[in-house]
């Protein structure tokens, strides 16, 4: 935790004074502006500062711990899920927010990224995906698609980005959500899924202005709206193979893919703890 936070924290404002350094026009902005305004909502409502905590890595999005005044940790880059892990066993009464970049999520900290679905251990795991390493200047990550150019790649990228919503729903996570870095859309993703217990994984299409600004227009539409079953899990792969992060032509899905509770790995640690066994 940075000093100059440690000294806002003691404030009770939720915004804290260090300016944000994000390019002019980054939608890292309306992602924090769904945020704080979830935030603030939670705040009205009764919840206190000191009842969430923040979990970042190492990335452009990452900086959103810095303009947060909330208790929490600037982990290391990929590292992000088993920092939030640990602080959900140590108070489990926190609700607890990881933020990541896609370079974060899906290359440095993949392996933690599979094992957090597969725990189902009680976070939300919010991942920005701009489908490229942006910080560092624009060099393709697991999720840039095929042909794109940079310094690094002056022939083009060669190789076919993964799917993270089929990943995460073949690893167990029991919530996948995928939104747009709309402020709107962003609180409403967090309004829907403060109360489901277990591993949320919302991922955010925002375009880099600077190095990967795709255009999206007309593609998006709302699996809620469509009539899409989120707890049938053969629906939700299907929908989650629509936008193969390629194609500039394909319809995008945005919304609940999958959402089922199921025990957690706060739940199934304690259960062995004092049973000496798994109710599985």
């Amino acid at each position: 935790m940075s000093s100059d936070k440690t000294k806002i924290n003691k404030n009770k404002s939720l915004r804290t004074t260090i300016l944000p350094t994000w390019c002019p026009g980054c939608f890292n902005f309306q992602i924090l502006s769904g945020v704080q305004n979830f935030l603030e909502n939670e705040i009205k409502k009764g919840k206190k500062l000191d009842d969430f905590a923040i979990v970042s890595g190492i990335g452009c999005n990452s900086k959103i711990f810095d303009y947060l005044n909330l208790p929490g940790a600037n982990t290391l880059h990929g590292r992000v899920p088993p920092t939030c892990t640990g602080i959900k066993l140590a108070k489990p009464k926190l609700k607890v927010f990881g933020f990541s970049g896609d370079g974060d999520a899906y290359a440095e900290g993949i392996e933690h990224t599979i094992h957090a679905a597969r725990f189902n251990t009680d976070f939300t795991y919010i991942v920005h995906n701009n489908q490229v390493f942006a910080l560092t200047l624009g060099q393709p990550t697991p999720v840039t698609e095929k042909g794109y150019i940079d310094k690094s790649n002056p022939s083009g990228n060669f190789l076919l980005p993964l799917n993270p919503l089929k990943l995460m729903l073949s690893s167990g996570a029991s919530f996948v959500a995928r939104v747009f870095a709309n402020s709107e859309q962003v609180r409403d993703i967090l309004e829907k899924s403060k109360n489901h217990k277990g591993f949320v994984f919302i991922e955010i299409i925002q375009p880099c202005l600077i190095f990967h600004h795709n255009t999206y227009e007309n593609r998006f539409y709302n699996l809620q709206e469509s009539g899409h079953n989120k707890e049938d899990l053969s629906q939700a792969f299907c929908k989650s193979e629509e936008f193969d992060y390629v194609s500039v032509e394909s319809k995008i899905p945005l919304g609940i893919f999958y959402q089922k509770e199921r025990e957690t790995f706060q739940e199934l640690k304690l259960d062995r703890r004092y049973n000496g066994k798994s109710k599985n």
